[in-house]
């Protein structure tokens, strides 16, 4: 399937929009997902001498990573190949019209052995804001209707690095809860955020009023915590793969180990009778 004819779950020029009116003073999940990465640099015993950082918010990953090259997300990312020894792919697949061509490009643009840290945001992201709009607009309008990413799920998720072809995968994720006075508050901080609904599907006029305010008490009345406030759920998740080189430790065939399990064990191997099963 090409990139034409791939389903457009986002509005990329719609998304564009949201990322202009950013504000930012809004960006603390950039923030955190910033905070998080280099905690796990810092954990990697080597020196990256060749960084890219595909994002959609250029000018704070730039401050942050002043020698970097920044890469915008788009559908055909403008990386060299084998050109990089670490690619961050921050904050941004979430919103891929193809996840996996994201990461296969990343793995042809780093040299053997380069390492990718891809954050995302995952499905248990807004799940309190997702219940509680489909139950009110099921409710006053009859209906329900686009409003929040497909986020995948991390069971699914660390598939996606083998299929794109990276070595030693690993996949994590990390909820953060943010409290709100209400709704209507956190609603308008995604907006601030330019992570507001950017799906290529959505209702393109505004949402009825009394929607919102139904959706504001149903929120209330399920997800409000001891400080009289409203939870909300941001599930980050982390991809990590390495680029394929020859000098990576690989998993050995089936029935090729030289030491029993139970010698190096210092324990007695005992056959399971099976003959009356």
């Amino acid at each position: 399937m090409t990139g034409m004819d791939m389903p457009q779950i986002t509005d990329r020029a719609a998304l564009a929009r949201n990322r202009a009116r950013a504000e930012p003073d809004a960006l603390f999940l950039q923030e955190h997902a910033a905070d998080e990465l280099q905690e796990r640099l810092n954990e990697v015993n080597r020196t990256f001498k060749s960084v890219a950082i595909v994002t959609g918010f250029p000018d704070f990953w730039a401050a942050r990573y002043p020698d970097a090259t920044i890469v915008a997300d788009d559908e055909t990312l403008d990386l060299k190949s084998q050109s990089y020894d670490l690619i961050l792919h921050a904050m941004c697949l979430h919103w891929a019209n193809d996840p996996v061509g994201q990461l296969v490009q990343t793995r042809h643009a780093l040299k053997p052995d380069g390492l990718l840290l891809c954050t995302f945001l995952g499905g248990q992201t807004l799940h309190e804001l997702r219940a509680s709009l489909a139950e009110a607009e099921a409710v006053v309008a009859g209906g329900l209707s686009p409003r929040i990413a497909p986020m995948g799920e991390i069971r699914d998720l660390g598939g996606l690095l083998q299929r794109a072809g990276f070595a030693l995968p690993v996949a994590d994720a990390t909820p953060v809860t943010a409290s709100y006075v209400n709704a209507f508050h956190l609603m308008h901080d995604l907006r601030k955020m330019g992570e507001n609904n950017a799906l290529a599907q959505r209702i393109k006029h505004p949402t009825r009023r009394n929607v919102l305010t139904e959706a504001a008490c149903i929120y209330a009345d399920n997800f409000r915590n001891a400080e009289n406030r409203v939870d909300a759920t941001f599930e980050f998740i982390t991809l990590t793969g390495w680029a394929p080189a020859d000098n990576q430790p690989k998993a050995l065939r089936p029935g090729s180990a030289k030491t029993r399990l139970a010698d190096a064990l210092n324990t007695r191997e005992t056959r399971l009778d099976r003959s009356n099963d």
